[in-house]
């Protein structure tokens, strides 16, 4: 019998048996620094002359790990060898294809620390954020794992006399999977899951920041023995064999998370018909946002503050859900601005690995410098009222930064920063501030905080995002409880962690059969 789904639980580092077991963990991966992963393709190890380079963010002269990198012949002997294990992976039972993510969920939860070790290394991301990832990881593999039993029943219909009538559910084929290299492990994990538990099979694809972590997560999907093929670790660029894989005829659907840009260039090639295509391909796309919270005159300032601060700043603000605009009705404008300053200046940058860390670095040099230009725009369109400033040049550091008497169409409260860098923007009331947050291409995240019901139902019903949190932080979904995914710019609100979220990697087939 299936077990009731269940959050993982997180870690409390305050225990000094933890500390000890992360402390230990992060040695034990040490030794590995410098690996070379090669691709995986039906089974079969790979290695190519070119290679993609993972650097510590935190110290960018060390080196996490290689792995090899496709060419376009590369690519196309993945796509075959999905489609030959998808010639018996569609015909697997769905509660066996379950078993394989249980499985998988249970080698992950005894490795959690060493899973969480690599993305402080590879991400930057300090232990709680770390810990946070690897459980969400885990998270998918058990919802998804324990959401396929209600699709394999198939829809119910409608009985009719003389016909015995069904409609079942059945996989797409070949997919392509595109993860983003802020949540390397959580949302690869979720993305990869999600389409082989229906069925499918998938090229994996990683962000060629955090390749390592992909090919860890690559060889526990071998150690809970999936049939080779079914998965196929595809490290490359983007411009050699991403168009490539995209416009592939057999590619039957494509799951991306990452920037507008790319997103949008996906769906584009997705569109169009090549040559030996039977189908129109499917678009799985979560594509960022320029999230708001709303500080209301009614609101508890001192957990505003805190919500603002934790959303703006938790994990450089590299989150797609990250806070990066704050409205404030203007009697408490003054208030919430001295106390963000305070707290933002409270916290402590430095290496990802330093236990006392809050904020580590910025994931590479083309983000570190996007920031950093941004930060000079900001000066010209508002006020600089915390950071600003460059941390150690060991790494990727850049000071958490405050934009206070930031114009709502201004450019730092319009484009996705993708950084530590938030806009505070002043409004003259409530109607106003939900305006000024839905004058925004995005619509993923927002928060508000108000003790006024009215205001709080009005905000149900306006405020234009795909997640809303009220009187609470506007990141950190947990799977099952918040399903994620956002309007607009900011994707097809393909809700990942929701009960829904399967239907996206399958279709449906209406048999009747005369008695």
């Amino acid at each position: 019998m299936i077990a009731e789904f269940k959050n993982e639980a997180f870690i409390n580092f305050s225990l000094p048996e933890n500390t000890k077991a992360m402390e230990t963990a992060l040695v034990r991966i040490s030794s590995q620094k410098g690996g070379h992963y090669p691709l995986v393709i039906g089974g079969e190890k790979i290695n190519t002359q070119s290679f993609i380079t993972s650097v510590n963010p935190s110290d960018f002269k060390e080196i996490i790990g290689t792995t090899a990198s496709a060419n376009v012949e590369l690519a196309e002997k993945a796509v075959q060898a999905a489609l030959a294990a998808f010639a018996d992976w569609q015909y697997v039972s769905p509660q066996e294809r379950a078993r394989y993510l249980f499985k998988a969920a249970a080698i992950m939860r005894r490795k959690k620390f060493e899973f969480s070790a690599w993305l402080v290394e590879e991400a930057g991301k300090n232990w709680a954020e770390a810990d946070a990832d690897t459980a969400e990881a885990i998270d998918f593999l058990e919802y998804y794992a324990q959401q396929m039993p209600k699709f394999a029943a198939g829809m119910t219909v409608v009985p009719s006399a003389g016909e015995q009538n069904e409609c079942f559910y059945i996989p797409l084929g070949v997919g392509l999977i595109v993860p983003p290299w802020n949540f390397p492990l959580a949302i690869l994990t979720g993305m990869t899951a999600a389409a082989i538990v229906t069925g499918n099979t998938v090229i994996m694809k990683p962000a060629s920041t955090t390749p390592v972590i992909a090919a860890k997560l690559m060889e526990l999907w071998e150690e809970a023995s999936l049939p080779p093929g079914v998965v196929n670790f595809l490290p490359g660029s983007g411009g050699v064999i991403g168009d490539y894989l995209v416009s592939h005829p057999k590619i039957r659907f494509i799951n991306f998370t990452g920037s507008k840009e790319v997103g949008l260039r996906i769906n584009k090639l997705a569109a169009g018909v090549s040559p030996g295509q039977k189908w129109i391909k499917r678009v799985v796309a979560e594509m960022g946002g320029k999230d708001a919270i709303i500080v209301d005159s009614e609101a508890e300032l001192e957990d505003a503050a805190n919500g603002i601060v934790s959303s703006a700043f938790g994990f450089q603000g590299q989150k797609c859900s990250a806070c990066s605009r704050v409205i404030i009705v203007k009697d408490v404008y003054e208030e919430i601005v001295a106390k963000v300053i305070a707290k933002t200046k409270a916290l402590t940058l430095g290496p990802a690995s330093d236990p006392a860390v809050n904020l580590g670095p910025v994931i590479d040099k083309n983000a570190y410098d996007k920031i950093l230009e941004y930060i000079e725009i900001g000066r010209k369109e508002g006020r600089i009222v915390a950071g600003g400033a460059k941390g150690a040049e060991t790494g990727y550091f850049i000071e958490p930064t405050v934009i206070a008497d930031v114009l709502p169409n201004a450019r730092i409260a319009q484009e996705e920063i993708f950084g530590p860098v938030v806009a505070l923007i002043k409004a003259e009331d409530f109607e106003q501030a939900i305006a000024i947050a839905n004058d925004t291409e995005y619509g993923l995240t927002g928060a508000v905080y108000s003790q006024n019901r009215a205001k709080l139902e009005k905000a149900r019903r306006e405020f234009h995002v795909g997640n809303l949190y009220l009187n609470r932080k506007c990141t950190g979904a947990l799977v099952g409880v918040h399903p994620f995914g956002g309007f607009n710019m900011s994707g097809t609100d393909s809700k990942a962690g929701g009960s829904d979220y399967l239907l996206f990697f399958l279709q449906a087939k209406s048999v009747a059969e005369k008695l």
